[in-house]
């Protein structure tokens, strides 16, 4: 921080009457933010309509808004409201003193212990869905993956198998999240615009998922058995002396159903493409997986002895991150980068663009997982400029239920399994609350070669 200069924002683009910025970053979200951080450096304004909201581009802006001066900021309403429309009151879009009583309430279901039982279901799961692949064929990755870990999350989390119906609540989630919305999308600024078939089909997929929920919770309140899962202990939580409303736990299930599945799959997706563009990161991997596992399915305690695993998950969470931005807004006045900011100011960090940043990451075009090595890293990575999951009291509660789950996922595809790009298929990563395949991806299941040790 330095003085500050009252009454002035950082400078940013020109925008149009009524609608600022927004018709520009509508037409192509990551090319904008990209776009604005050369031009302008550390911090740069937008316009939706008459309203700014301010970018930060450093890691020490992440330290700021996320750790240092968290208390000073909450979620962004405009964006906030958007996912409330979505997924109602969870943990993504409450704040303050009842995000901190809630998160207290659900944290025992993610505790270390209780997450690392999970392990032998998401093997499991992923074995047998390997079983069903047929070498050589096509097959949409991205949907595959969805429906795996919307598997894993139903048995795991709410003891229900998705078998059957995994492919009808992904197609809802998928036209749920791909619907009208979002903070500089023209249709949060002209309402008539949302009546058209995609929000028709976003809609029906609430209503699906919806009555999903609604229908699992009363056939759990009516069975009344405890089964030791996250369904149970949000029927049998107590909020001020009362139990939840069927409202409240439906909010909440709906959001770890959604954000439980939503990284899993998009990391996957994301990491079978990387890999398949990258094949001496993919043949250093799976000689990895060969040296260690011996083609026995992975456990817990190899993860450990599995270093370059972990290099290439963090390196494609660098690469293509779980969520592109964040937003914070500000209850009370602060000073930054000389700057005066009145209490209201939307910031907004953006991990595609501070994750690809050359001052700190060198080559950041480059897949490189060797870039994890701790023994080959020049210099450290400056806290901030890595933050898939976010940071602070607010970092993704379910950071270890993911991270656990995509390490041993894709240990056990790579062992039968080498996903190659279908030659031509569009690759166009589409920027919504996450980082989707816009086409989803089309990959050709290749088995992958028996290595002699």
């Amino acid at each position: 921080m330095t003085d500050a200069t009252p009454e002035k924002l950082p400078p940013g683009p020109k925008g149009l009457p009524f609608l600022g910025n927004a018709l520009a970053f509508q037409r192509d979200p990551l090319a904008f933010v990209r776009r604005l951080e050369r031009g302008y450096g550390r911090v740069a304004t937008a316009y939706l309509g008459k309203q700014p909201l301010v970018f930060f581009f450093r890691p020490e802006h992440v330290r700021y808004f996320l750790t240092e001066q968290q208390k000073n900021f909450t979620k962004a309403n405009r964006g906030r409201n958007n996912l409330k429309r979505l997924l109602g009151d969870g943990l993504l879009t409450i704040d303050g003193d009842f995000h901190r009583q809630q998160r207290r309430l659900v944290q025992p279901a993610f505790h270390k212990r209780r997450v690392e039982s999970y392990a032998g279901v998401m093997v499991q799961y992923t074995r047998e869905m390997l079983d069903t692949w047929q070498p050589h064929a096509a097959i949409d990755i991205a949907q595959a993956m969805q429906q795996l870990t919307l598997r894993i999350i139903g048995e795991t989390l709410f003891n229900v198998d998705l078998v059957g119906n995994s492919g009808e609540i992904g197609q809802a989630f998928t036209a749920l999240i791909q619907g009208p919305g979002g903070p500089f999308r023209l249709q949060a600024r002209l309402p008539f615009l949302r009546h058209n078939k995609k929000a028709e089909k976003s809609r029906a997929g609430k209503a699906l998922l919806d009555k999903f929920v609604y229908d699992l919770i009363a056939q759990r309140r009516a069975d009344g058995r405890d089964t030791g899962d996250v369904m149970s202990m949000l029927l049998e939580a107590q909020d001020e002396g009362n139990i939840l409303s069927d409202k409240q736990v439906h909010d909440h299930v709906l959001t770890f159903v959604a954000a439980g599945h939503e990284t899993a799959q998009n990391t996957l997706s994301w990491t079978f493409y990387l890999l398949s563009q990258n094949p001496a990161a993919r043949q250093k991997l799976q000689a990895e997986l060969h040296s260690v596992l011996g083609g026995r399915v992975p456990t817990m305690d190899d993860l450990p002895y599995l270093p370059y695993l972990d290099w290439v998950i963090n390196e494609a969470w660098r690469v293509i991150p779980p969520a592109w931005v964040m937003s914070r807004q500000a209850s009370e006045p602060f000073d930054l980068d000389g700057y005066h900011f009145p209490a209201g100011t939307v910031a907004l960090l953006s991990q595609w663009v501070i994750h690809n940043l050359p001052d700190i990451w060198g080559d950041p075009q480059n897949f490189r997982p060797e870039r994890w090595d701790p023994r080959q890293q020049e210099q450290k990575i400056p806290q901030g400029a890595f933050f898939p999951f976010g940071a602070g009291p607010r970092i993704c509660i379910g950071m270890p239920f993911a991270d656990m789950e995509t390490h041993l996922l894709l240990a056990t595809i790579l062992q039968r399994y080498t996903p190659e790009l279908v030659p031509g298929f569009p690759v166009v990563p589409l920027p919504r609350v996450t980082l989707r395949p816009k086409y989803g991806m089309k990959m050709k299941l290749e088995p992958t070669p028996v290595l002699v040790s």
